[in-house]
């Protein structure tokens, strides 16, 4: 989860006091996520032109010349070069949705799985980023058209589920998600994306002492990871464990220097 999610989850628990579920879109589940539809390619087209207009005058020759190159390259290696070019400017200006609309094009144009599979982990990030419901709505099915695809070459993976279901959490049909996360961790008990997803998923339905349960076992695999530190540490407080809330919450301060979570951190230390 990125820094931006972290304060967007503790400002939700601040305000109103219980994070709610994730905002609900629909999605026609009997579609072929194989299939990109011509609307979700327009939408995209629509982003990247708004987000060209961002983009500073200093760079727009680079950038069209990017753009022009890979309109007419005719290989693939060169195809894959100035589209991961494209991709890497996008994704520095903090616009993961353009990035991911020239990845994507290289996954549509070659039948190549590794290409499919960083198209889908770039459209995965963008719905992380994504608040608008149409857009997320757009991107999820954008994440598990290309994802759903290396699954389907390649069963074992589970990170690549995990992701998938997170883009079903948040639609209309959630159940679908937390239970493709419950047969990842039938799976693997100690897959450390799973048990994460699992203890924001119960705090998103405020069954905060289910996250500690979830966040307990995840620390107690994965140590060294801050966020399922201070996720326990925010359980902990909804849970009215004060003692322990503020014990947790003084040992992330202990582990990070990130000054989103620190502050996080010192506003319910505050509160205790």
């Amino acid at each position: 989860m990125k820094k931006t999610q972290i304060i967007l989850v503790v400002v939700v628990i601040v305000v109103v006091g219980v994070l709610y579920s994730l905002p609900r879109v629909v999605v026609d589940n009997e579609e072929n996520n194989e299939n990109i539809g011509q609307e979700d390619v327009a939408a995209s087209d629509s982003v990247v032109q708004a987000h060209d207009v961002q983009i500073p005058e200093t760079e727009r020759g680079t950038v069209s010349g990017l753009i022009a190159n890979l309109e007419n390259a005719e290989s693939k290696e060169n195809f894959t070069i100035f589209a991961d070019s494209l991709a890497a400017f996008y994704q520095k200006a903090g616009m993961y949705d353009s990035a991911a609309y020239y990845l994507g094009k290289g996954a549509d144009q070659f039948s190549d799985m590794e290409l499919k599979e960083k198209a889908g982990n770039a459209y995965y990030e963008a719905y992380g980023f994504a608040m608008d419901q149409e857009k997320m709505s757009m991107l999820a099915e954008k994440t598990r058209a290309y994802l759903n695809q290396v699954l389907e070459a390649n069963p074992d993976r589970l990170d690549l589920k995990t992701k998938v279901a997170m883009t079903y959490v948040s639609s209309s049909n959630p159940m679908q998600g937390i239970m493709m996360i419950r047969e990842v961790l039938e799976e693997d008990p100690e897959n450390q994306e799973a048990l994460y997803n699992m203890g924001i998923l119960s705090m998103q339905s405020g069954q905060y002492k289910r996250a500690v349960e979830r966040f307990e076992t995840l620390v107690g695999y994965y140590p060294e990871n801050v966020q399922g530190q201070f996720y326990l540490g925010v359980s902990y407080f909804e849970s009215k464990q004060k003692k322990k809330a503020k014990n947790q919450f003084q040992k992330v301060k202990d582990m990070t220097e990130d000054p989103m979570i620190l502050s996080s951190v010192d506003n319910y230390l505050g509160q205790l």
